[in-house]
């Protein structure tokens, strides 16, 4: 079969197409055959060296969405010819196939396509848990959310604004501005040539948001933290923009606040919240509550994704295609 490989981190054209052996399933595992790839921001922190990667050569990738081929023994639960998909199991998912636990496997419901579900799941269990587990997002009424247009704040926006949440967007450039409001932001700020802090009083009246969710990191955390009224959360969920550095905890006094960083296979990791959190990401979808917009990438221009992703030219969701 055909891998993408990493040998050595850095730019995106360390990724190369390799022909390796076929994985062979062992006990409680499945071989799935890809049809569609997720290509996630963290996929690029791990390719440029920001989060360890434990043994190189390195296969990235966390999500997709197959048809198993093969199952080892002790597989009850699915069966070779299964159409199922994952997001939790670690790196591994840039590959034609794919050797997984079985705990790790979802049933994507027929209604949607392979595409779709790639698109959608690790970004979509990620926004449950951001909305649903980290923090009771009704709670905080008004919200921020940056990196609005990508991959997992354009579902954050939608979901939290049929929640009936006050939502406030935060892009990078111009172009971004259409989509955001698009996807349920009631007001977009451009933090790239906009004071984002002064925004957010203007549009609270000095009043702050309960709630910030912070996918960019360095740039921004410190701004965010900023823009909470009292007691306030801060959710660092992503460091598209590079990783936070000697953080200082008194930056949290004055308002008392709080803040978080969570790692969404952990919440994930418990097999009923899985499977039950994976079918409420499903319903969305497929009632029109979320609307996923999804950017294709032949299995071949995987080089092109990364580049494009981390640029930040891309809006919502990447799937390379097999």
């Amino acid at each position: 079969m055909q891998a993408i490989i990493l040998h050595k981190t850095g730019d995106a054209g360390h990724l190369k197409i390799e022909k390796v052996e076929d994985p062979k399933p062992k006990r409680d595992e499945v071989l799935i055959k890809h049809s569609a790839i997720g290509v996630n921001f963290f996929d690029v922190a791990f390719r440029r060296g920001q989060y360890k990667i434990d043994k190189m050569p390195a296969t990235l990738g966390m999500e997709a969405c197959g048809t198993i081929e093969e199952v080892g023994s002790g597989v009850t639960e699915f069966k070779v010819g299964e159409r199922v998909a994952y997001a939790t199991g670690g790196l591994g998912a840039y590959a034609e196939k794919r050797v997984i636990h079985q705990r790790h496997l979802v049933v994507p419901p027929k209604g949607l396509t392979d595409i779709q579900v790639a698109g959608t799941l690790f970004k979509g269990l990620t926004a449950h848990a951001l909305l649903y587990r980290v923090y009771i997002s009704k709670r905080a009424k008004k919200i921020l959310v940056l990196s609005a247009a990508g991959g997992v704040g354009h579902i954050l926006c939608q979901w939290a604004k049929y929640l009936g949440l006050e939502v406030i967007g935060a892009v990078g450039s111009d172009n971004k501005i259409a989509l955001a409001k698009a996807n349920g932001c009631d007001h977009v700020i451009n933090y790239a040539t906009q004071n984002l802090v002064e925004e957010i009083a203007k549009i609270t009246d000095h009043g702050g948001v309960g709630l910030v969710y912070d996918g960019v990191g360095k740039d921004t955390l410190e701004k965010s933290l900023q823009c909470l009224w009292p007691m306030g959360m801060c959710v660092s969920f992503g460091e598209s923009s590079g990783s936070v550095e000697k953080f200082d905890l008194n930056q949290l006094v004055a308002n008392s606040l709080y803040i978080t960083r969570p790692t969404m296979a952990l919440y994930k990791s418990n097999r009923i919240e899985l499977t039950l959190s994976a079918n409420e990401v499903f319903a969305v979808i497929e009632k029109g509550i979320i609307k996923p917009q999804i950017t294709k990438y032949a299995f071949q221009d995987v080089a092109k994704a990364h580049h494009d992703l981390e640029n930040r030219t891309t809006t919502g969701s990447i799937v390379l295609t097999l």
